[in-house]
């Protein structure tokens, strides 16, 4: 185990552990690289197809477990049971892929598949509220980062699928049930709880999240860039290791801050050390005082010792339930008006965003552009963009001005508004920019919630708090997916006489009732950011983030 001096140099070590991490949790993104091979090779008709994907969303999504165990079990815990959890799922599916298990039962699939995919929770948890507690102040940048990471996963594991494994949906089930846990059990040793950063009180930490940052995006257009060039170029196989390896580069860039801070100590940290030090050292005198003193008038102040235990089990037995921005309880959670309002804004947001992710290439062939490895790519990268982007504006603003970081989620919903109409007219030349809009948005939702729920219910119970909230995404795909789109798609196929629908009636009605979802859920959002300004006012008056101090009230 890494042991580094000073106090804020051990989250870093964690936050690049956790990109690893986060990268990992994108292992749900792989379904449509081997779906095809399972209907294929096991014979599945779309339906049954449909159902799988619908196993995948639930396992990625359902973090409640997952949110109680981090609350009592050190973060190594809950990493070596999403670790077992991938290896047991995914090496299921490659029993039943390769036919190493002939007859397999279909039921025996969606479970594993479930429990699989259940692994994203696990890891994401684990990472998320380590770091969200390792870095207090940064945590609209710390989640903008990570969730930045896990929405780049998708164009990573598609390159190490087209490079490394030869496009073999075997292969790829193989690396996920061996590759990814060994991945996980080497990092988290890494990921800890620890010393929180200084935040304000060091002005080198900003420099260091740009630095992560810029090297996050240089890692998203690279991706994206050699993945438009393996459509349009073939590329050899030691030029496809190359342009791997830079990759894996890129994705190391974040540990170089503690490798820079363990060997370029600066003479500010030094100092501060001898600062602490000498304040060490006066604590220690002080407090040897104060117990010569005690002793010496031990029996006059019992009866005031007394009396104050006294007062504290009164006070204890009478606690006050807490304020917005002070620590809750998830019963304390669930009865405030502010949870159900993120719940319902995070789920109209999230729901009706991967509605179309689910159904992105069926509806790049509806309007005849059958290069859906295209469009995955540019909404992967424009996820990422609006994950980073989200966590990097909404933090500025909340510590410059003090605004809701919700205001972005209430201004996103409303572009998700136009590009959904935009997806409903089917005119030339809007797919692309349709699809990158809503990638943006999309992305914006995740980084906004998470910070957003800690703020107003504190870190405590962070994790099963927002664990919580984050059922809206699976929530959202049974309803809009499933139901809604599903239905109206098998209608026009059959009207159509056809098994593949072509044509903007596929999904226009789909896309209508999103846009009026979107906007409701923008009224919602602008409702909830009224009700909370008072509460960023108090946590960032002067600019920076102020821990709530608890009422003498009883």
């Amino acid at each position: 185990m890494l042991s580094l001096k000073g106090g804020t140099r051990p989250p870093w070590v964690g936050l690049g552990a956790a990109v690893w991490v986060q990268i990992a949790a994108g292992n749900s993104y792989n379904f449509p690289l081997y779906s095809h091979s399972l209907k294929s090779v096991l014979g599945f008709n779309q339906r049954q197809l449909t159902l799988l994907g619908v196993a995948n969303d639930v396992g990625e999504n359902v973090g409640i477990l997952p949110g109680l165990v981090c609350n009592k079990f050190p973060p190594w815990v809950v990493l070596l049971i999403g670790a077992f959890a991938c290896f047991f799922g995914y090496g299921v599916l490659w029993l039943a892929l390769s036919q190493t298990v002939a007859s397999m039962p279909y039921w025996m699939l969606w479970l594993a598949l479930c429990i699989a995919t259940n692994s994203s929770a696990w890891f994401s948890t684990a990472v998320l509220v380590t770091n969200m507690r390792n870095f207090p102040l940064s945590r609209g940048t710390v989640a903008g980062i990570l969730k930045g990471y896990g929405g780049l996963s998708a164009a990573v594991f598609t390159e190490l699928y087209s490079v490394l494994l030869n496009n073999s949906s075997t292969k790829l089930l193989m690396f996920l049930a061996l590759g990814v846990p060994m991945l996980c059990l080497m990092m988290m040793f890494f990921v800890k709880p620890c010393t929180p950063a200084a935040g304000d009180d060091n002005p080198s930490e900003h420099s260091h999240f740009v630095f992560i940052q810029v090297a996050s995006v240089l890692l998203g257009v690279y991706v994206l860039t050699t993945t438009i060039l393996d459509e349009m170029l073939p590329i050899s196989a030691p030029v496809g290791c190359a342009l791997l390896l830079v990759m894996v580069l890129l994705l190391m860039a974040p540990l170089a801050v503690p490798v820079k801070m363990t060997f370029c100590a600066s003479d500010r940290m030094r100092s501060s050390s001898l600062q602490e030090s000498d304040k060490a050292e006066a604590l220690l005198e002080a407090s040897s005082s104060a117990a010569s003193l005690h002793g010496c008038n031990e029996s006059d102040g019992l009866s005031e010792i007394d009396m104050l235990l006294a007062e504290g089990e009164g006070a204890v037995k009478k606690r006050r339930k807490p304020r917005r921005g002070e620590d809750f309880t998830f019963s304390e959670a669930l009865i405030k008006a502010d949870f159900w309002l993120l719940f319902l804004v995070y789920f109209v947001g999230v729901g009706s965003g991967v509605t179309v992710l689910n159904n992105l290439a069926q509806i790049g062939i509806a309007q005849y552009v059958h290069n859906t490895k295209l469009l995955l790519s540019l909404f992967s990268f424009c996820n990422f963009a609006g994950r980073l982007g989200g966590g990097i504006v909404s933090e500025y603003l909340v510590r410059s001005k003090a605004i809701p970081r919700t205001i972005w989620m209430t201004i996103t919903q409303m572009i998700m508004v136009i590009a959904y109409l935009l997806f409903a007219s089917s005119l030339n030349g809007t797919l692309f920019a349709a699809t990158s809009l809503l990638g943006i948005c999309y992305g914006f939702q995740f980084s906004i919630m998470i910070p957003t729920a800690s703020e107003l219910f504190g870190l405590k119970n962070f994790g099963l708090i927002s664990s919580f909230i984050a059922l809206g995404n699976p929530v959202g795909a049974c309803l809009f997916s499933s139901l809604l789109a599903g239905f109206v798609y098998d209608n026009e196929a059959a009207r159509q006489h056809s098994a593949t629908c072509l044509g903007p009636n596929c999904f226009r009605l789909t896309f209508l009732v999103l846009a009026g979802v979107c906007t409701v859920g923008a009224v919602l959002s602008i409702v909830l950011t009224l009700r909370i300004i008072p509460v960023y006012k108090m946590l960032y008056a002067g600019g920076s983030f102020r821990t709530p101090q608890p009422s003498s009230e009883h």
